[in-house]
């Protein structure tokens, strides 16, 4: 039985999944990982704008970045590994998809038991009064103000150096040790507190990638290769 067949058959044997995804998931849909030698934004490293420092010292400027992120997210679409998944949750008696990406593109897809641990991008939070609003959609101001007390509005999104959300954390770390089947997706398995949450799983662990990461140490069984055509793949066996 090869790698490929075996992963199936452990997928169709599970009662109750998590999956992990990560930037590549994304990628394959057009949306920069902003990784490697071809990740910067006019000249400038993305991970050091998205800080709260970054924000604090030059607000327009990480605006400018962010808008133009939505802007992408704004015309880029599921692809078949986003779709996959969502007819995996409708498959399986218990599903959680637990992401790192901020641009909804699972939601789109009909991924429904989702938890965005790091934040929306289509969404903005105010720094003053914390109100938050959907922008999906939306063309945004340079620097977007509050409508309720006229603060400064940011991306509902976590930075470098700020926390997870403490509920959706301990709900990913639970779904995760409460799991029979993790299957991690296109992450690096470098950011944390998110990589960590591989060596919590109890059961089985499949690991889908581009390349070996961090994750290929813990997982029982790597496949390498594009999401998009691993994923669709995978739950054609019966």
């Amino acid at each position: 039985m090869d790698d490929r067949t075996l992963a199936a058959s452990w997928i169709a044997e599970a009662r109750r999944v998590v999956v992990l995804t990560g930037a590549g998931v994304s990628a394959e849909s057009g949306i920069p990982t902003f990784r490697g030698p071809d990740g910067l934004w006019r000249g400038r490293d993305p991970f050091a704008l998205a800080t709260p420092e970054a924000f604090a010292a030059d607000p327009y400027l990480v605006w400018e970045f962010y808008n133009w992120r939505r802007s992408i997210v704004a015309g880029a679409l599921p692809n078949p590994a986003h779709h996959a998944l969502a007819r995996l949750e409708a498959r399986v008696p218990a599903f959680t998809l637990v992401t790192q990406n901020v641009d909804g593109l699972h939601r789109r897809a009909g991924s429904r038991n989702l938890l965005e641990i790091h934040g929306s991008i289509e969404q903005i939070r105010c720094i003053d009064c914390l109100e938050t609003v959907d922008a999906a959609g939306i063309v945004l101001p340079a620097l977007p103000r509050c409508d309720a007390c006229d603060g400064l509005m940011r991306p509902a999104v976590v930075w470098f150096g700020e926390s997870l959300p403490s509920d959706l954390w301990e709900a990913a770390l639970d779904s995760v040790r409460e799991s029979d089947l993790l299957l991690v997706v296109g992450t690096s398995a470098v950011v944390h507190p998110a990589a960590g949450m591989i060596r919590k799983a109890r059961g089985r662990v499949i690991e889908v990638n581009l390349e070996p990461t961090p994750a290929s140490d813990d997982s029982n069984l790597s496949l390498y290769g594009k999401a998009g055509e691993i994923l669709p793949a995978l739950l054609e066996f019966p």
